[in-house]
């Protein structure tokens, strides 16, 4: 009986540390040192309502807006992961024919040799916020022309929402669309 008592308490003094205490001491510790990451890195508008996380893409289906790269799982954040063909699959080239039509519809002034691959291919999460600078170039004709925004300011957005290599080598240079699009939208408000 001494034996069930001595392992009863251990549980229970284990199950504090482990699932209380070191719980409580990790909220604790990026709340005081990261709080916008921990809380989810959250992009709010002008008018402080929250519009989206860094870490999530969306869907912008607004022909005047950048837009990100597909996802075949709609970016619904519940369940990350999509359907990653080999590329001997005829389903890949099935949606990247589609992809591709799609990309010539929206910008007949573009032509298909520069359309950079990450707009139609997706990422392995299906959630990726951030498409490469090149694509998000490659989109300014387009949304000049239903805007009005010159090509200029547009590529002034496009560099002042590029974020560099992290430490100076790792990754690429990125482009987070909903950052980009929010910029886009207050440049519209103020013409």
């Amino acid at each position: 009986m001494k034996t069930v008592w001595v392992t009863l308490r251990t549980s229970i003094i284990l199950f504090l540390i482990c699932c209380v205490f070191y719980q409580l001491a990790v909220t604790g510790v990026a709340q005081a040192l990261m709080s916008k990451q921990a809380d989810g890195s959250l992009i709010y508008n002008s008018n402080n309502q929250v519009v989206g996380s860094e870490l999530i893409g969306q869907s912008f289906t607004e022909p005047q807006y950048f837009q990100g790269r597909i996802s075949s799982i709609d970016y619904n954040a519940n369940g990350s992961g999509s359907p990653n063909f080999a590329p001997s699959n005829p389903e890949l080239l099935k949606r990247l024919q589609e992809s591709v039509g799609t990309w010539q519809k929206q910008n007949p002034d573009v032509p298909v040799s520069s359309l950079p691959v990450d707009l139609i291919t997706n990422s392995g999460s299906g959630l990726d916020p951030d498409i490469s600078p090149e694509s998000a170039k490659a989109q300014i004709p387009r949304i000049s022309s239903l805007t009005g925004v010159s090509a200029d300011q547009l590529q002034a957005l496009v560099q002042q929402n590029t974020s560099s290599r992290q430490l100076g080598i790792f990754g690429e240079p990125a482009v987070n669309v909903l950052k980009l699009n929010l910029a886009l939208q207050k440049e519209l408000s103020a013409s």
